[in-house]
């Protein structure tokens, strides 16, 4: 059932079964001319079951529909095709609409996913599990997209909401929010959550995620919002309490780490087995593959800022990274 958030515009909650998340926050607005989807859902029969007979209930005619999507995770990018109609425009960040087709088409995407997890510290047959077990492994797009590219600083208006679009990267490559300035909204997408901690992940050995989303916390926290309308979970209000919490979140996981490596080098595997995590499971051997993936890409990200900060180096021992004191 969609809910109505203020005129013109409504939330449908895109199921995700057996997965923490729980559902995926569809928001739309609905115009007089056109109406516009911000993000999609997970394609998967539950998910599209659950958008189409929202956009029903909203009497949504798809063929005056455009779909904006805060970044290239597939909860939230993977039903494009099934909703998108031939007049629809597609608006996403040039880095994320690169990543959704080079996953929507060539397998080497999941295979560079699987190596870099056996780099840090997975046994082959575990990682095989936690890529074949993956949401997006087989709710990721059929087929790729001709997306409109939109930058920082570009304005979609529908009716009288005027949304500038503001990068953050840092949950992925090319996230990007879309603020309201006259109704003082945030569509946040996954890089401000009310409930839980967005997972900032990282594999690669350049780069670094997770200074990347504090400096773009830093560029949401002046702006006036009454409300932030995240990716998952509930509605909220306190953006700048929020933006607090998470910056001393992710200040106790870099301290939890360092901390973590006294014990001699380790792997982001390890590391992440040390670490807490707000899980109902008694130990890290319980994670099933799939947490323990999304857990070690999260150690790892902060590993990464620590590294970048000359705290810790890294050394490849047989193939495999380790992580200790500089």
């Amino acid at each position: 059932m969609a809910e109505l958030v203020i005129p013109g515009l409504y939330r449908l909650e895109i199921p995700i079964p057996k997965n923490p998340l729980k559902a995926t926050n569809c928001y739309i607005i609905k115009g007089t001319e056109r109406s516009l989807v911000i993000d999609t859902g997970l394609r998967i029969p539950e998910a599209l079951q659950a958008l189409r007979t929202g956009l029903e209930e909203l009497q949504v005619d798809l063929s005056l529909t455009d779909i904006f999507i805060t970044h290239m995770h597939s909860d939230h990018s993977g039903l494009i095709p099934d909703i998108k109609a031939p007049s629809s425009v597609v608006y996403a960040s040039a880095a994320d609409a690169a990543i959704i087709n080079q996953f929507a088409t060539v397998k080497s995407g999941w295979d560079n996913l699987f190596n870099a997890a056996c780099r840090n510290g997975f046994s082959s047959e575990e990682a095989r599990q936690a890529i074949e077990r993956h949401p997006g492994y087989k709710g990721s797009l059929a087929k790729t997209i001709d997306f409109t590219i939109v930058k920082d600083g570009d304005v979609i208006t529908i009716d009288d909401f005027h949304l500038t679009c503001i990068e953050t990267p840092g949950h992925s490559p090319g996230q990007v929010c879309l603020y309201e300035p006259n109704k003082k909204l945030l569509f946040s997408g996954d890089h401000i959550l009310g409930d839980i901690s967005p997972n900032i992940t990282h594999w690669w050995d350049t780069g670094n995620p997770l200074g990347s989303f504090l400096d773009s916390l830093n560029k949401i926290e002046p702006l006036a919002i009454k409300l932030v309308l995240p990716g998952h979970r509930r509605v909220f209000t306190d953006c700048q309490g929020r933006i607090t919490e998470l910056k001393q979140h992710h200040q106790h996981r870099l301290d939890e780490a360092f901390t973590i490596l006294s014990a001699g080098p380790l792997t982001a595997y390890q590391v992440a087995g040390h670490m807490t995590w707000d899980m109902s499971y008694r130990s890290w051997d319980q994670f099933p593959p799939p947490q323990k993936f999304f857990a070690t890409g999260e150690a790892r990200a902060h590993l990464r800022h620590l590294e970048v900060q000359g705290l810790i180096c890294q050394e490849n021992i047989n193939g495999v990274n380790y992580y200790k004191h500089c």
